[in-house]
């Protein structure tokens, strides 16, 4: 496993997760205790909507697996994710039964530790994509992230 602190960090830099498929079961289940409504619950009324025609996981169901794939890959971020904020959301397409996701993070803004701090801050664009590289979520977050320590 790679681990990055703040001094390994460069704009541009992006790594990619891992990928995980998401099950029929899966988004009814997430749905039924995070986000019931019918499109996200019922098959058959999913069908019918005039928007989703047919099952879409929530986009919060969205938004866990990706954290769930950044939080377990092979590339991670010292101390943990710690994040300070998400300046965007955003589900351009809906995720469905069977669609295989995997996230790409890269980084698009840093600014150092203030004197006498170990933390600097990175903010960071995740892009979660489908088995087709259709583009389900994207998310920017900000994060504290350690400087390496220093001997």
């Amino acid at each position: 496993m790679t681990t990055l602190h703040f001094d390994d960090l460069s704009i541009g830099l992006a790594w990619r997760s891992a990928s995980t498929t998401v099950t029929e079961a899966d988004i009814i289940g997430f749905a039924r205790d995070f986000d019931p409504q019918p499109f996200h619950t019922d098959p058959a009324a999913a069908a019918s909507h005039r928007l989703f025609r047919g099952l879409a996981a929530s986009g919060w169901h969205t938004a866990a697996l990706t954290m769930r794939l950044i939080a377990t890959g092979t590339t991670a971020i010292a101390g943990g994710i710690i994040g300070n904020g998400i300046d965007e959301l955003r589900w351009p397409r809906p995720v469905r039964p069977g669609d295989i996701l995997s996230v790409t993070s890269e980084v698009t803004e840093l600014r150092p530790p203030e004197p006498g701090r170990g933390v600097g801050w990175a903010r960071i664009r995740n892009t979660t994509t489908n088995q087709n590289g259709e583009v389900v979520q994207t998310m920017i977050a900000n994060l504290s992230i350690p400087r390496r320590p220093q001997d």
